[in-house]
C-alpha cells in the first residue's frame, strides 16, 4: 500500500459514521451588515489612521476643492470622470493628460479618480475600472492619488461591499499610501504605489 491510498483509506474510515451534509448545504449565518450611525465620519477617522490625507466636503464645495488640489500638477483624468470634478482640475491644473498611454503616466504628477465603493470599517476605497476610475496603472504609478468619494457610495463593512462588486471586475482595494516595511520596521512610502493618497469625500 503507498502512502497516498494509506492516508485516503484513513480519511475514508475517519467520515464513514459521518451524517450526510444536508441536500441545502451548511447554513452560513454570517454577519453580512455592521450597524454604522455615521458612515462618513468613520471612513475619515479609518482612512487617515493610514497616514492618507482626507477632506470631508459638502458637495456643492468639492468641485473648489479639486481645483485647489489640483492647481499646479499635471494630473492625469480616466475617461469617463464626472464633467463637474474633471472640469475645475483641468482649469487649475498646469496640464491635463486624459486616460494617457503607458509611456505617459511617468510625466503624471497626480492621478483624480472616483471609486466603486468605500468601506467604514477597514478604510478601503475599491476601485473596479469602471467610468472615472480608468485602467489599473493610471491609479498606481503617478506618485499622487486623488481620490473623490460620494456618500452613497460609502458602505459600513467588507460583505456589504462585495455585493456592490461584479466578482469579474479587475479589484484594486485601497487602504492608504502604497506602504511597506523591512525587517527592521523601517516604513517606506510610494515603493508600489502612489506615496500620497488624498481622498475628497462629497457629503
Amino acid at each position: 500500500m503507498s502512502a497516498r491510498e494509506e492516508i485516503l483509506g484513513r480519511i475514508r474510515r475517519a467520515v464513514a459514521e459521518a451524517p450526510e451534509a444536508p441536500e441545502a448545504g451548511i447554513p452560513r449565518a454570517y454577519r453580512t451588515a455592521v450597524p454604522c450611525d455615521d458612515l462618513a465620519g468613520l471612513l475619515a477617522e479609518r482612512i487617515a489612521d493610514y497616514r492618507a490625507i482626507v477632506h470631508v466636503v459638502p458637495v456643492a464645495l468639492v468641485p473648489a476643492r479639486l481645483a485647489e488640489l489640483a492647481a499646479g500638477k499635471r494630473i492625469a483624468v480616466p475617461d469617463g470622470l464626472p464633467a463637474e470634478w474633471a472640469g475645475p482640475a483641468r482649469e487649475a491644473a498646469d496640464a491635463v493628460l486624459t486616460d494617457p498611454a503607458r509611456d505617459e503616466l511617468g510625466a503624471a504628477d497626480a492621478v483624480l479618480t472616483g471609486c466603486a465603493v468605500a468601506i467604514a470599517v477597514t478604510g478601503t476605497i475599491v476601485l473596479d475600472a469602471g467610468p472615472g476610475q480608468g485602467r489599473r496603472e493610471l491609479t498606481l504609478v503617478p506618485d499622487h492619488h486623488l481620490c473623490v468619494v460620494r456618500a452613497d457610495q460609502i458602505v459600513a463593512g467588507v460583505p456589504e461591499a462585495i455585493a456592490r462588486l461584479t466578482p469579474d471586475a479587475p479589484l484594486t482595494w485601497i487602504s492608504g499610501p502604497s506602504a511597506t516595511s523591512d525587517i527592521e520596521l523601517d516604513r517606506v512610502e510610494g515603493v508600489h504605489g502612489p506615496r500620497t493618497l488624498e481622498v475628497v469625500i462629497a457629503i
